[in-house]
């Protein structure tokens, strides 16, 4: 697929994402979903944008790009079927696991 492509719908899907979140504390029926379909998009295109190389560390650092994407969905399930707040610890540590590789990766590639 192309680059151009795949940036710009990872962007929509983290901008979905967000307002699913946002959307979310206010309590509205909409939320979960509009955040799930975020969460699948930004998460489809990371899949697609694959390491083929040898460095340890840049695999390092994307298996724990992959494991901050599952923890993304795994918050999509909680807003689902949880009452409480507990997707908010779920998608906290999706957070940092994300933020930590996007600043790190671009260093080592």
């Amino acid at each position: 697929m192309n680059q151009k492509v795949v940036s710009t719908l990872m962007m929509l899907g983290a901008l979905a994402l967000l307002a699913g979140a946002a959307s979310m504390i206010t309590k509205w029926g909409g939320a979960p979903y509009l955040y799930c379909v975020g969460a699948l998009l930004f998460v489809a295109m990371q899949m697609i944008d694959r390491y083929e190389g040898n460095d340890f560390v840049i695999k390092r650092l994307r298996r724990q790009q992959l494991l901050g994407a599952v923890m993304l969905l795994v918050t999509g399930v909680l807003m689902f079927v949880e009452r409480h707040n507990g997707w908010i610890a779920t998608l906290t540590i999706a957070a940092l696991l994300e933020l930590y590789t996007a600043f790190r990766m671009p260093d080592k590639q």
